[in-house]
């Protein structure tokens, strides 16, 4: 059971990173702003979950340490950029 489990969690990190890949590429060659801006929230959330993977396969709390303060900063950068699409200016 525990090599399907491992099996498993690979895969879910292959599909992960390959996600992470077409992210980067539509936020690269976005069409617009507000697909560059929908692009980077999912590149965002897509780090976050092959560090949380990656923190499951190794058994190491530190990936999800990082994952937390990389999920706060990615929440108040979407934010701020979204608030600064719409209003052209920050505060």
């Amino acid at each position: 059971m525990e090599q399907v489990l491992t099996v498993t969690l690979y895969f879910s990190l292959l599909i992960h990173v390959l996600l992470m890949c077409l992210a980067g590429w539509k936020l690269w060659k976005g069409e617009n702003v507000v697909d560059r801006l929908m692009a980077s929230d999912l590149f965002s959330n897509l780090t976050i979950a092959v560090l949380v993977l990656t923190a499951v396969i190794r058994e190491q709390v530190i990936f999800v340490d990082v994952a937390l303060g990389l999920a706060a900063i990615g929440y108040i950068t979407i934010i701020t950029f979204a608030k600064y699409i719409s209003d052209k200016r920050m505060f």
